[in-house]
C-alpha cells in the first residue's frame, strides 16, 4: 500500500513561489522568508521561475491569498512553463483543492515541501520510517484532494515516498498504516535508547542549529571523521555520533538534524527519538551561521525548538558558535559593521553577543578556513572537563 508520494524524477520542475506579508512582519522579513523557500525548493529539485508576495491582514479562507493575486499568478502560469506552485505557509485541504482547481497545476505548501526533502534524504530504515509516518499524518486530512487530482498530478516534488496511492485507498487503511508505523518506530526507538545507554558515562555533546549552518563540517573537523556535509538544507537526517578527544579528555559528539522556521509538527513528533540526543546531552553547542542576513532570527528559532523538545528552558551548559566568519559581511546599518574592516567589526560583534548571552562561551570561527578552532577546542575541553570532574571526582589525571 502506498501514500501518494512517488519516486524522485530527474527533470527539474519549474516553480512559482507565493508568500504573504502579514501584519506582524515587515516586507523585508517576508522577502527573506521567500528566499529561504527558494532554497528549500532548490534543495527539492525545483527551478524557481518567479516569486509572488501579497500583503494581507488575514488569509482568504478559500484560496489563502486574494482573488486578484490568484488571477495574476494564474495568468503567469498560463503564459509560462510552470509545473508547481509552492506557498510559504501551511494551507488547509480546501485551500489546496481550490488553488489546484484555479491554477490547474500541482500546489504545495511549505510543510509538504519540507516533508518531500526529508523523503529524498532519508537513507536508513529509522529515518525512512520517521519520514513515512510524518507523510501519512500530513496526508490523512488531505485524502480527498490527493485522490481527486491523481489523474493529472503524476509524481515529482511533494509526491515522493513509498509510491502512488490507488483511488480506492481510504482513510481506514491510512489510519492502520500510521498505527503500524508508530509501532515500528517504537521498536526502533527502544533499540536506539539501548544504544545510547550502552555508550557508558562519557560526557555527551550535541551540535544543534538551523539547517545548513555547518554542524557536519565542525563534526568532521573535531572528530577527524567523514560525516556527510554539503551546501543544501537537511543534508543530515540521521544523528551521527563520534568520539572526540581533546588533549587527554574523551567525549561523545552528536550531529543532529537541522532546525528550520515552521518545522512541521509531524516531523518534530516522528523525529523525537533522533531529538533525544539533544534532550540527553550534557552540553549543547549551538552553531549559528553568522554570514546569513537573518542569523539572529535563526538563533531564536533554534532556541524555541529546543525549549519545545526539552519541555521548557534547559539549564544544561550551552556554547554558542558563530560559524562562517570568513563569509561575514555586515551592511552599514547592521550590528558589527565598521568602516575600518571586518576584523574590528567581528570583535565588536563578539562583545555584543557575549553581553547578550551573559556568558564567556561565545566563539567566532570558520570551520572551512579552520579559524579559531583552537579556541573552540579549549572551550569544549573546559566545559566537558567540568562535567567529567563531577562525574568522576577521583580521576586526577585530567587536572
Amino acid at each position: 500500500m502506498s501514500t501518494g508520494f512517488s519516486q524522485i524524477e530527474s527533470k527539474a520542475e519549474n516553480a512559482v513561489l507565493i508568500g504573504v506579508i502579514s501584519d506582524d512582519q515587515t516586507e523585508e522579513q517576508a522577502k527573506e522568508y521567500i528566499e529561504e523557500l527558494e532554497f528549500l525548493a532548490m534543495t527539492s529539485g525545483a527551478d524557481t521561475k518567479r516569486k509572488f508576495l501579497q500583503r494581507i491582514s488575514r488569509p482568504n479562507p478559500k484560496t489563502y491569498i486574494g482573488s486578484g493575486k490568484v488571477k495574476e499568478i494564474k495568468d503567469y502560469i498560463d503564459r509560462n512553463d510552470v509545473d508547481i506552485a509552492i506557498f510559504d505557509d501551511e494551507l488547509s485541504p480546501s485551500q489546496l483543492r481550490n488553488l489546484e482547481r484555479e491554477f490547474e497545476i500541482k500546489v504545495l505548501d511549505r510543510n509538504n515541501l519540507i516533508l518531500d526533502i526529508f523523503a529524498s534524504r532519508a537513507r536508513t530504515s529509522h529515518a525512512k520510517t520517521q519520514v513515512e509516518l510524518a507523510q501519512y499524518e500530513y496526508l490523512l486530512p488531505r485524502l480527498t484532494r490527493m485522490w481527486t487530482h491523481l489523474d493529472r498530478i503524476k509524481g515529482g516534488i511533494g509526491m515522493r515516498g513509498p509510491g502512488e496511492t490507488q483511488i480506492e485507498t481510504d482513510r481506514r487503511i491510512i489510519t492502520e498504516k500510521i498505527s503500524l508505523l508508530k509501532k515500528k518506530l517504537e521498536k526502533i526507538d527502544k533499540q536506539m535508547a539501548v544504544q545510547r545507554s550502552n555508550r557508558g558515562q562519557l560526557v555527551r555533546v550535541a551540535l544543534v542549529g538551523y539547517t545548513n549552518v555547518g554542524k557536519s563540517t565542525i563534526m568532521n573537523l573535531l572528530s577527524k571523521s567523514e560525516v556527510f556535509a554539503e551546501n543544501k538544507l537537511f543534508a543530515t537526517l540521521d544523528t551521527t555520533v563520534r568520539k572526540v578527544v581533546i588533549d587527554n579528555l574523551p567525549f561523545l559528539m552528536s550531529d543532529t538534524v537541522g532546525f528550520i522556521r515552521k518545522l512541521p509538527h509531524q516531523l518534530i513528533e516522528s523525529f523525537k527519538s533522533t531529538l533525544d540526543e539533544v534532550r540527553e546531552a550534557d552540553i549543547l553547542v549551538h552553531v549559528v551561521d553568522i554570514s546569513h542576513p537573518n542569523f539572529e532570527e535563526q538563533y531564536h528559532v533554534v532556541n524555541e525548538t529546543i525549549a519545545e523538545i526539552e519541555g521548557g528552558q534547559t539549564e544544561k551548559p550551552s556554547i554558542v558558535i558563530f560559524n562562517k566568519v570568513d563569509a561575514y559581511n555586515p551592511k552599514p546599518d547592521e550590528i558589527g559593521f565598521h568602516p575600518e574592516g571586518k576584523k574590528f567589526a567581528l570583535a565588536e560583534l563578539k562583545k555584543t553577543w557575549m553581553a547578550k548571552l551573559n556568558a564567556d562561551d561565545c566563539i567566532f570561527i570558520s570551520a572551512v578556513e579552520k579559524t579559531n578552532i583552537e579556541e573552540l577546542k579549549a572551550v569544549l575541553y573546559k566545559e566537558a572537563k567540568a562535567i567529567f570532574q563531577i562525574r568522576y571526582p577521583y580521576h586526577n589525571f585530567l587536572y
